[in-house]
């Protein structure tokens, strides 16, 4: 699960370690701190792989360039095919 900042809380970390879910959330540094001031029972910091969070950001905003068309983003096509259409004209003209 590749995921932002917004989503590093201790809930969503647990659930994902429950079900075997290797994510690369980015960890708060509000979050840093405190575990950083607790020593050695803050415990060791949630593993994070860097590129591929930057591949997440990268196709993120691909997305959102896309949702800058109104039929992409309001989704208007009524069958898929049509909507792919659009997509890649969408995709042609960025």
């Amino acid at each position: 699960m590749l995921a932002d900042k917004a989503y590093s809380n201790r809930r969503i970390r647990t659930e994902l370690r429950r079900r075997p879910i290797k994510a690369t959330i980015p960890e708060k540094t509000d979050q840093q701190k405190r575990r950083a001031a607790k020593g050695w029972a803050g415990g060791r910091p949630p593993a994070f792989d860097g590129e591929a969070y930057r591949v997440r950001n990268t196709v993120e905003r691909a997305i959102n360039k896309l949702k800058g068309f109104r039929a992409v983003a309001m989704r208007t096509d009524k069958r898929e095919f049509v909507y792919r259409g659009t997509i890649d004209v969408a995709s042609i003209r960025i």
